[in-house]
């Protein structure tokens, strides 16, 4: 594997990042606590990860992309911790992390606001069914005539999920006027406290005109939206994932935009990434994608970097793994 880093060699730890790059400020603030900083392709087989991890004996791993599975997390005997570039940590084996003892974090909010507006401009563009219109006239027709468009205001938005990134979706859809009921059976007194409408998942289902996914992949979400989730939606509903692909159950969604059961969907996660290139999931007209970087903007990308940062050299330097960020077995693995 080509060494892309830009580390001295000279520092006493090292950290292995699964990106090409992270925000200048999070090397910085590394490599002033005594750790280099070493960098791996974004989606680089398992294999050739666990080979550079054994080849460096990293302390520490920060993922970005591809898979971090038990053969990745065994490679060096001095790993201490495993920190994520973001909040989603399905593609890290948490269950190998735990026996091996290596503590793995999340960058809890970094991104939050972020994905928040990628959920509303998904949304906003399917409502408004900007997709289609774009495609029409680029084709040379013409859709005003018969064209009637949909109103953001007055519409209800049901939030799967209200965790950091569900507050700030439903804060940005209260006000743009719409109504937030909210599905959270974790904090099921958090939604009234900020305003909105707690609601069982069904209720949730059959009235909102907007779903939007904000919960973690684990056993009891996969595949929460199947075919008899989103028979139970309205016609003219949409629904919008900037969580995690596997809690859609594709198949389900492709068969339901095909027959025109709902209005549409935006999708920024998918099952598998990258997406198969033939995936029946590009037929479909009323589909609009993005390639899972709803939490990536400038400002958040600095956050997550220095966020991950920050847990690495606590961890290195003896402190406990900060419990609020910690990703437990028990309720976050995907398997």
């Amino acid at each position: 594997m080509t060494d892309i880093s830009s580390a001295s060699g000279h520092r006493n730890r090292r950290v292995l990042v699964t990106h090409n790059t992270i925000a200048a400020s999070a090397v910085a603030l590394l490599n002033a606590n005594d750790i280099d900083v070493y960098f791996s392709p974004p989606y680089t087989p398992s294999d050739e990860v666990a080979a550079r991890c054994l080849e460096l004996a990293v302390d520490a791993i920060m993922v970005r992309q591809g898979q971090i599975n038990a053969h990745v997390i065994n490679a060096s005997p001095k790993l201490k911790v495993i920190v994520k570039h973001g909040v989603g940590v399905d593609n890290v084996d948490i269950a190998a992390a735990a026996a091996r003892g290596v503590p793995v974090l999340r960058s809890m909010g970094s991104n939050a606001l972020a994905v928040a507006e990628h959920a509303i401009a998904l949304s906003i563009a399917l409502l408004k069914q900007l997709p289609t219109l774009d495609k029409a006239i680029k084709g040379g027709a013409w859709p005003k005539p018969s064209f009637i468009g949909r109103d953001i205001a007055g519409s209800v938005i049901g939030l799967i999920g209200f965790g950091s990134i569900g507050k700030e979706t439903g804060r940005l859809a209260a006000a743009l006027g719409m109504s937030v009921l909210v599905f959270d059976p974790m904090v099921p007194q958090a939604a009234a406290d900020c305003g909105f409408e707690p609601v069982q998942l069904d209720d949730l289902l059959a009235r909102a005109d907007i779903v939007s996914l904000h919960c973690p992949l684990t056993t009891g979400t996969r595949h929460l939206i199947n075919a008899a989730r989103i028979e139970q939606m309205k016609p003219h509903a949409i629904i919008v994932n900037t969580a995690r692909g596997g809690i859609i159950d594709e198949a389900a969604l492709c068969q339901a935009l095909a027959r025109k059961r709902i209005a549409g969907a935006g999708l920024d996660s998918f099952s598998v990434e990258p997406p198969p290139a033939d995936s029946a999931l590009w037929a479909m007209d009323n589909l609009l994608v993005s390639p899972h970087v709803a939490g990536v903007t400038e400002g958040s990308a600095v956050q997550m970097a220095e966020t991950a940062a920050r847990h690495i050299i606590s961890v290195l330097d003896g402190a406990p793994a900060d419990e609020r960020s910690l990703a437990r077995v028990a309720d976050l693995s995907a398997s």
